[in-house]
Protein backbone atom coordinates (compact mmCIF):
# COMPACT_ATOMS: atom_id res chain seq x y z
CA UNK A 1 0.00 0.00 0.00
CA UNK A 2 1.26 3.96 -1.15
CA UNK A 3 1.78 6.22 1.90
CA UNK A 4 -1.63 7.90 1.47
CA UNK A 5 -2.00 11.86 0.85
CA UNK A 6 -3.39 14.06 3.05
CA UNK A 7 -6.84 15.63 1.76
CA UNK A 8 -6.90 19.18 1.68
CA UNK A 9 -6.36 21.46 5.10
CA UNK A 10 -9.84 23.01 5.98
CA UNK A 11 -10.05 26.57 5.41
CA UNK A 12 -13.01 29.74 5.45
CA UNK A 13 -13.68 32.25 3.40
CA UNK A 14 -12.23 35.84 4.56
CA UNK A 15 -14.79 38.52 3.76
CA UNK A 16 -13.09 41.15 0.94
CA UNK A 17 -10.24 38.68 0.26
CA UNK A 18 -10.07 35.95 -2.51
CA UNK A 19 -7.28 34.33 0.09
CA UNK A 20 -8.61 31.78 2.87
CA UNK A 21 -8.36 31.52 6.21
CA UNK A 22 -6.36 27.97 6.71
CA UNK A 23 -8.09 26.30 9.75
CA UNK A 24 -5.36 24.82 12.21
CA UNK A 25 -6.76 23.68 15.72
CA UNK A 26 -10.34 24.68 17.22
CA UNK A 27 -10.50 25.37 20.53
CA UNK A 28 -14.06 26.36 22.41
CA UNK A 29 -14.64 27.47 25.80
CA UNK A 30 -17.43 26.20 27.94
CA UNK A 31 -20.35 27.43 29.87
CA UNK A 32 -19.28 31.13 29.04
CA UNK A 33 -22.48 32.73 29.35
CA UNK A 34 -24.33 32.86 32.60
CA UNK A 35 -27.85 32.02 31.22
CA UNK A 36 -26.48 29.30 29.45
CA UNK A 37 -24.45 28.03 32.48
CA UNK A 38 -28.02 27.90 34.72
CA UNK A 39 -29.75 26.32 31.57
CA UNK A 40 -27.09 23.49 31.91
CA UNK A 41 -27.53 23.45 35.64
CA UNK A 42 -24.34 24.55 36.73
CA UNK A 43 -23.63 27.68 39.06
CA UNK A 44 -22.63 30.89 36.71
CA UNK A 45 -19.79 32.05 39.10
CA UNK A 46 -16.70 33.67 37.44
CA UNK A 47 -14.89 30.53 37.88
CA UNK A 48 -11.61 30.18 35.35
CA UNK A 49 -12.40 28.97 31.90
CA UNK A 50 -12.16 25.31 30.78
CA UNK A 51 -11.37 24.66 27.28
CA UNK A 52 -11.87 21.61 24.72
CA UNK A 53 -11.32 21.03 21.65
CA UNK A 54 -12.76 20.14 18.27
CA UNK A 55 -10.45 18.06 15.54
CA UNK A 56 -10.03 19.98 11.98
CA UNK A 57 -12.65 17.77 10.62
CA UNK A 58 -15.32 19.49 12.11
CA UNK A 59 -15.11 22.58 9.98
CA UNK A 60 -17.96 23.39 8.33
CA UNK A 61 -17.50 26.55 5.58
CA UNK A 62 -21.01 27.79 6.14
CA UNK A 63 -20.47 31.52 4.61
CA UNK A 64 -23.03 32.93 1.91
CA UNK A 65 -26.38 33.14 1.66
CA UNK A 66 -26.56 29.21 1.36
CA UNK A 67 -24.59 28.47 3.42
CA UNK A 68 -23.75 24.59 3.85
CA UNK A 69 -25.55 21.41 4.62
CA UNK A 70 -24.81 19.05 7.58
CA UNK A 71 -26.02 15.71 7.33
CA UNK A 72 -27.54 14.72 10.64
CA UNK A 73 -24.83 12.95 12.55
CA UNK A 74 -24.68 9.36 13.32
CA UNK A 75 -24.90 8.34 16.53
CA UNK A 76 -26.81 10.46 17.99
CA UNK A 77 -30.98 11.24 18.45
CA UNK A 78 -30.32 14.73 20.02
CA UNK A 79 -28.14 16.84 18.13
CA UNK A 80 -28.26 20.45 19.99
CA UNK A 81 -26.82 23.49 18.39
CA UNK A 82 -25.04 26.56 20.19
CA UNK A 83 -24.41 29.64 18.55
CA UNK A 84 -20.88 31.40 19.28
CA UNK A 85 -18.91 34.19 18.39
CA UNK A 86 -15.34 32.83 16.87
CA UNK A 87 -11.75 34.24 17.28
CA UNK A 88 -9.57 33.69 14.56
CA UNK A 89 -5.73 33.80 15.34
CA UNK A 90 -3.39 35.32 12.90
CA UNK A 91 -0.16 35.41 14.74
CA UNK A 92 0.77 32.72 17.26
CA UNK A 93 2.04 33.18 21.13
CA UNK A 94 2.31 31.81 24.55
CA UNK A 95 1.52 34.00 27.81
CA UNK A 96 -0.22 36.65 25.89
CA UNK A 97 -1.04 39.55 28.01
CA UNK A 98 -4.99 40.56 27.60
CA UNK A 99 -3.92 44.24 26.34
CA UNK A 100 -1.84 42.36 23.23
CA UNK A 101 -4.66 40.11 22.34
CA UNK A 102 -5.80 42.21 19.38
CA UNK A 103 -2.40 42.31 17.98
CA UNK A 104 -2.60 38.33 17.92
CA UNK A 105 -6.27 38.09 16.09
CA UNK A 106 -6.48 38.03 12.93
CA UNK A 107 -10.12 38.85 12.78
CA UNK A 108 -14.25 37.12 13.80
CA UNK A 109 -16.50 34.96 12.39
CA UNK A 110 -20.10 33.58 13.53
CA UNK A 111 -20.07 29.75 14.01
CA UNK A 112 -22.44 26.91 15.80
CA UNK A 113 -21.15 24.38 17.90
CA UNK A 114 -23.27 21.51 17.52
CA UNK A 115 -23.23 18.63 19.83
CA UNK A 116 -24.57 15.22 20.58
CA UNK A 117 -26.33 16.08 23.81
CA UNK A 118 -27.43 12.36 24.32
CA UNK A 119 -23.85 11.06 24.07
CA UNK A 120 -22.46 14.01 26.18
CA UNK A 121 -24.92 13.33 29.15
CA UNK A 122 -23.92 9.45 29.14
CA UNK A 123 -20.45 10.32 29.09
CA UNK A 124 -20.93 12.99 32.04
CA UNK A 125 -23.18 10.17 33.77
CA UNK A 126 -19.88 7.65 33.67
CA UNK A 127 -17.51 10.46 33.95
CA UNK A 128 -15.75 9.42 30.96
CA UNK A 129 -14.59 11.71 28.47
CA UNK A 130 -17.01 13.76 25.77
CA UNK A 131 -15.03 14.48 23.01
CA UNK A 132 -17.25 12.69 20.54
CA UNK A 133 -19.88 14.49 21.43
CA UNK A 134 -18.00 17.76 20.44
CA UNK A 135 -15.77 16.54 17.65
CA UNK A 136 -17.44 14.97 14.61
CA UNK A 137 -17.62 15.43 10.96
CA UNK A 138 -19.06 18.57 10.59
CA UNK A 139 -19.55 19.73 14.16
CA UNK A 140 -18.15 23.38 13.54
CA UNK A 141 -19.79 25.40 11.15
CA UNK A 142 -18.46 29.27 11.09
CA UNK A 143 -19.23 31.85 8.44
CA UNK A 144 -17.01 33.74 6.78
CA UNK A 145 -14.38 35.65 8.74
CA UNK A 146 -13.91 39.88 8.83
CA UNK A 147 -10.58 40.85 9.19
CA UNK A 148 -9.98 42.56 12.30
CA UNK A 149 -8.15 42.52 15.57
CA UNK A 150 -9.97 44.63 17.95
CA UNK A 151 -12.57 42.71 20.20
CA UNK A 152 -15.89 43.66 18.79
CA UNK A 153 -18.73 45.86 20.93
CA UNK A 154 -20.23 44.64 24.03
CA UNK A 155 -23.83 45.25 22.75
CA UNK A 156 -22.99 43.40 19.96
CA UNK A 157 -26.10 41.08 19.45
CA UNK A 158 -25.72 37.20 19.06
CA UNK A 159 -28.53 35.23 17.51
CA UNK A 160 -29.56 31.77 16.24
CA UNK A 161 -32.90 31.84 14.29
CA UNK A 162 -33.98 27.71 13.44
CA UNK A 163 -36.55 28.00 10.35
CA UNK A 164 -37.15 31.53 11.32
CA UNK A 165 -38.08 31.34 14.67
CA UNK A 166 -35.31 33.10 17.57
CA UNK A 167 -34.27 30.70 19.97
CA UNK A 168 -31.03 32.14 21.19
CA UNK A 169 -30.56 36.09 21.70
CA UNK A 170 -27.95 37.68 23.63
CA UNK A 171 -25.15 39.99 23.20
CA UNK A 172 -21.25 39.61 23.64
CA UNK A 173 -21.14 41.73 26.25
CA UNK A 174 -22.75 38.90 28.71
CA UNK A 175 -19.48 36.80 28.21
CA UNK A 176 -18.28 35.77 31.50
CA UNK A 177 -14.99 35.97 30.20
CA UNK A 178 -14.29 38.21 27.42
CA UNK A 179 -12.34 37.42 24.38
CA UNK A 180 -8.97 39.57 25.21
CA UNK A 181 -9.45 37.34 28.76
CA UNK A 182 -10.14 34.22 26.83
CA UNK A 183 -7.49 34.12 24.74
CA UNK A 184 -4.78 35.61 26.79
CA UNK A 185 -6.14 32.38 29.34
CA UNK A 186 -5.92 29.41 27.00
CA UNK A 187 -2.48 30.99 25.64
CA UNK A 188 -0.90 30.29 28.98
CA UNK A 189 -1.86 26.49 28.41
CA UNK A 190 -1.06 26.37 25.02
CA UNK A 191 0.89 28.16 22.83
CA UNK A 192 -1.28 29.77 19.95
CA UNK A 193 -0.62 29.55 16.26
CA UNK A 194 -1.42 31.06 13.27
CA UNK A 195 -4.69 29.47 12.03
CA UNK A 196 -6.33 28.50 15.36
CA UNK A 197 -9.77 28.95 15.72
CA UNK A 198 -11.64 29.71 19.10
CA UNK A 199 -15.18 29.58 19.96
CA UNK A 200 -16.14 31.82 22.89
CA UNK A 201 -19.36 29.99 24.39
CA UNK A 202 -22.89 30.41 23.86
CA UNK A 203 -25.95 32.46 25.32
CA UNK A 204 -28.90 30.34 26.80
CA UNK A 205 -31.80 28.36 24.46
CA UNK A 206 -29.99 25.78 23.22
CA UNK A 207 -31.87 22.58 21.75
CA UNK A 208 -32.35 19.79 18.98
CA UNK A 209 -32.76 20.02 15.68
CA UNK A 210 -33.88 18.11 13.04
CA UNK A 211 -33.31 17.15 9.32
CA UNK A 212 -34.95 20.27 7.40
CA UNK A 213 -33.90 22.75 10.03
CA UNK A 214 -32.55 25.71 8.71
CA UNK A 215 -30.15 27.40 10.77
CA UNK A 216 -28.83 30.98 10.25
CA UNK A 217 -26.84 32.23 13.08
CA UNK A 218 -25.60 35.99 13.05
CA UNK A 219 -23.63 38.97 15.30
CA UNK A 220 -23.56 42.01 14.30
CA UNK A 221 -21.12 43.11 11.83
CA UNK A 222 -19.61 39.75 10.83
CA UNK A 223 -21.03 37.57 8.42
CA UNK A 224 -24.06 34.46 9.15
CA UNK A 225 -23.19 31.59 9.07
CA UNK A 226 -25.98 29.87 7.33
CA UNK A 227 -26.67 26.13 8.11
CA UNK A 228 -29.35 23.18 6.94
CA UNK A 229 -29.55 19.62 8.34
CA UNK A 230 -29.40 16.94 5.86
CA UNK A 231 -30.22 13.36 5.82
CA UNK A 232 -27.16 11.09 7.35
CA UNK A 233 -24.60 10.67 4.96
CA UNK A 234 -21.17 12.32 4.04
CA UNK A 235 -20.73 15.81 5.17
CA UNK A 236 -20.51 18.57 2.94
CA UNK A 237 -17.24 20.14 4.53
CA UNK A 238 -14.91 19.14 1.76
CA UNK A 239 -15.15 22.69 0.07
CA UNK A 240 -11.80 24.79 0.55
Amino acid sequence: MPVPSLPPAPSLAVVGSTARFPVGRIFCVGRNYADHAREMGADPVREAPFFFTKGPHAILDAGGAQGANLPYPTQTANLHHEIELVVAIGVGGADIAPEAVADHVFGHAVGIDFTRRDRQDEAKAARRPWDMSKSFDGAGPVGAITPGGAPLDGDSAITLDVDGVRVQSGHLGAMIWGEAELVAELSRWQALQPGDLIFTGTPAGVGAVGVGARLVGQVDGLEPVVVTIGDRSVPDNARS
